[in-house]
């Protein structure tokens, strides 16, 4: 996806996408950089795999999964994980741009 491509959301609500630039894809891992400008999303996904996140900005991101959305602020730096089946859209409701480099483990 790319930042004109526009994504449905699960309340039919219509955002640009958030920029992925996929950095390294091997046999090991897939490194994608995540920007999300004011008013962008992931769309829906789920994750095959484990993988691990890393802010590169801090601000605050909404997930909204099937059960709910939650705030989740980021901190430079401040890594986290996920297990492999995670199904959310990622969505940047403020006013300034957020990122993140994504680690996927194969």
């Amino acid at each position: 996806m790319n930042s004109n491509d526009r994504v449905s959301t699960a309340d039919d609500v219509v955002r640009s996408s958030a920029a992925a630039t996929v950095q390294i894809d091997n046999e090991r891992v897939t490194v994608t950089e995540w920007r999300f400008p004011p008013g962008t999303e992931t769309g829906w996904h789920m994750h095959p795999v484990d993988y691990v996140v890393v802010p590169i900005t801090g601000g605050e991101l909404t997930v909204e999964t099937r059960t709910g959305a939650s705030t989740n602020p980021l901190a430079i730096g401040a890594s986290y994980t996920r297990e492999a089946g995670s199904e959310h859209n990622v969505v940047n409701e403020t006013g300034a741009e957020v990122a993140f480099v994504e680690i996927e483990l194969k």
